[in-house]
């Protein structure tokens, strides 16, 4: 047993800022006895990753930092604090036996100086000031040593903005020319309605990393550190908060879940930072967003993830992984130190106990005052909140550069906040694919597989008065699909569509997934059996249609063309593929296509998750009732 609570052991329910600095304490205690004898470093775990071991035990020490530094900003002592301290001064300087190294172009260190940038910022006094004459040369060398250095042309850039902010505001030496360069370009990636494309022009990739793990949250730490010396900038980066804010909230349902989409799902509660900045901020959004609904959207998805019993390891330590520890799903570069971006969101505690956001009575999701349906332009999302599902469909995003499953994180047609996404475990049969959401082409019987990963030509057009994103994709040279993905209609309010129509130059084999769910049997976690009709859990293989029901929902798949071959089998996915479930099976279509052919597919996609009221005595009767083809297809 650990000597000291975790975060998921609180006896408390997180909501209050009392409340919320011990959630931020429970995370901290634990990393106590993984420090490096200088506390320069935090080794969490033996797993490797694309850069070197000290930069990755660097961020077992510096990623903590984004819940330390505001909670000594905002009044509360924690006692180990000169622990920190201490691995600061001995990191930066070039005689201790621990120094860190300087940085080199594209290095990891650049990451990690934001948080200390940020520390230095906020928490001068209880990290700048103990520090000696020599010992504030050796830190303001160490973080200054990034201004020559070759960075991706990415949100890295603010790391670098951030160096030099927390020199800045301890009076030591620092780069205005580079801190204003890299803030010009940054502006660069703008593109409008308040998103930020994390990078330049050509692609778009607006994920997290667009919102709540940098752009728009660094945006907003700076106008709030900066505003003195940047006015205008700073009220500019507020501005694009408020809109953006209308915009994210629909990635969020009434649970506090968030929609599981694109890289990093490692850094889990980091992805409601966001809201924590606008505290930090004190940048009040526009109606509904009271101060009242943003502690609750901010507090709820702290509890939820409290309540996930297995994101820690033995040791209390946040673990590489969603909602269990998981290596599929991480990227290259996740080092075991890496989760601990997750505690990003506790700036907020940096606000006084009788701030606006504090003082509020937390509210909840405001969904009355929100549409059911709202098309997003900037990342070519469908965002839908039907039949009390909260989800979204999407083509046009990518990923620039070589990131582990890719297709699973951008190029799925809809992501879920209840059904999280699978990965591939592997590519040589059709149950390790990843196949959720996705349309999978094998053109050798089956032996190996391919997923959209670059959509093409994306957009959002209108038909009859409803938004649909449209698309195509080019697996192979002489294939070409055609994807319409429209979402669901009051009439069938937990159904959306997909139409594809594929010209072939050789013969294919076809799968389609919908959303993959908990595959085990509730009383006994045995693996589900066929459902009767009687039961509220089981699995259905139909002509042209798959379902599946277990204690998470119920989610099916039909084929609606009157023409069409395809089979319904609920395939048995491999396991540890999916974010939310290592056990999993997923309601599937499939078909054989042959060369030269030309085919509609008309699928229609069902979810129920068990978060809707009395949802096991009223599915069928939606499942009963699908959607038509539209006549405009």
């Amino acid at each position: 047993m650990t000597p000291f609570k975790t975060f998921t052991s609180l006896e408390t329910d997180i909501t209050t800022r009392e409340h919320f600095q011990e959630a931020c304490i429970s995370l901290l205690d634990p990393l106590l006895p993984f420090f490096t004898p200088g506390s320069t470093c935090v080794r969490l775990g033996y797993t490797g990753t694309r850069y070197d071991e000290t930069g990755a035990q660097i961020e077992g020490y510096a990623r903590p930092l984004w819940g330390l530094a505001p909670l000594l900003a905002g009044g509360c002592s924690y006692e180990h604090t000169s622990k920190f301290v201490e691995g600061l001064r001995n990191g930066t300087n070039p005689s201790h036996p621990e120094y860190w190294g300087l940085a080199r172009d594209l290095d990891q260190r650049m990451v990690e100086m934001c948080p200390i940038g940020f520390t230095l910022a906020i928490a001068g006094k209880q990290f700048w000031d103990p520090l000696s004459e020599e010992e504030k040369e050796n830190v303001a060398a160490w973080l200054g040593y990034i201004n020559d250095k070759e960075m991706p042309n990415t949100n890295w850039l603010w790391f670098r903005v951030f160096s030099n902010l927390g020199l800045a505001k301890n009076g030591a030496p620092y780069s205005e020319e580079r801190l204003e360069a890299d803030l010009n370009h940054l502006d660069t990636f703008y593109r409008g309605d308040g998103w930020s494309n994390d990078g330049p022009e050509g692609y778009t990739q607006m994920d997290s990393y667009s919102g709540s793990y940098a752009i728009q949250y660094l945006q907003l730490l700076y106008a709030k550190l900066a505003g003195d010396r940047d006015p205008v900038r700073a009220e500019k980066f507020k501005e694009r908060a408020k809109r953006f804010a209308l915009d994210a909230v629909h990635y969020y349902d009434e649970q506090g879940r968030i929609i599981t989409f694109g890289r990093s799902l490692t850094y889990r509660f980091a992805m409601a930072g966001f809201w924590s900045a606008t505290a930090f901020a004190d940048v009040e959004l526009p109606s509904p967003l009271t101060w009242g609904v943003v502690k609750g959207l901010l507090l709820r998805n702290c509890r939820w993830w409290a309540d996930q019993k297995e994101i820690l390891t033995a040791s209390g330590t946040l673990s590489i992984g969603y909602t269990y520890p998981n290596q599929f799903m991480s990227e290259n570069y996740n080092s075991p130190g890496s989760p601990y971006w997750f505690l990003l969101s506790f700036a907020a505690l940096a606000c006084p106990a009788d701030h606006p956001f504090w003082a509020a009575k937390e509210e909840p999701y405001p969904a009355s005052h929100l549409p059911r349906i709202l098309a997003l332009k900037q990342p070519k999302h469908i965002m839908v909140r039907s039949g009390g599902h909260t989800y979204l469909l999407s083509s046009g995003q990518r990923c620039h550069y070589p990131v582990r499953a890719s297709e699973s994180k951008y190029g799925k047609y809809a992501y879920s906040s209840a059904f999280g996404y699978s990965v591939p475990t592997g590519g040589y049969f059709v149950e390790a694919i990843g196949g959720d959401n996705a349309l999978a082409f094998s053109d050798d019987e089956g032996d190996t597989w391919k997923l959209r990963r670059i959509p093409l030509d994306a957009r959002i057009e209108e038909y009859e008065g409803n938004p649909v994103l449209v698309s195509a994709w080019k697996p192979w040279k002489d294939v070409w699909v055609d994807t319409y993905l429209i979402p669901s209609t009051e009439a069938t309010p937990n159904w959306h569509l997909r139409i594809h129509h594929i010209t072939t130059g050789r013969a294919l084999k076809t799968a389609e997934g919908a959303w993959a769910l908990y595959g085990m049997r509730e009383n006994d976690t045995r693996e589900l059996e066929t459902l009767e009709e009687s039961s509220s859990e089981g699995r259905h293989d139909g002509e042209k249609e798959a379902l599946a029901a277990s204690r998470v929902g119920v989610v099916g798949i039909v084929e609606l063309g009157k023409d069409s071959l395809r089979r319904g089998k609920v395939l048995n996915a491999d396991s540890n593929g999916n974010l939310i479930d290592c056990r999993t099976v997923l309601p599937s279509l499939l078909s054989d296509i042959k060369a030269g052919e030309r085919k509609w597919f008309a699928t229609a996609v069902f979810a129920v998750p068990a978060s809707v009221e009395n949802w096991k005595d009223s599915w069928r009767t939606g499942w009963s009732y699908p959607p038509k083809i539209p006549n405009w297809v």
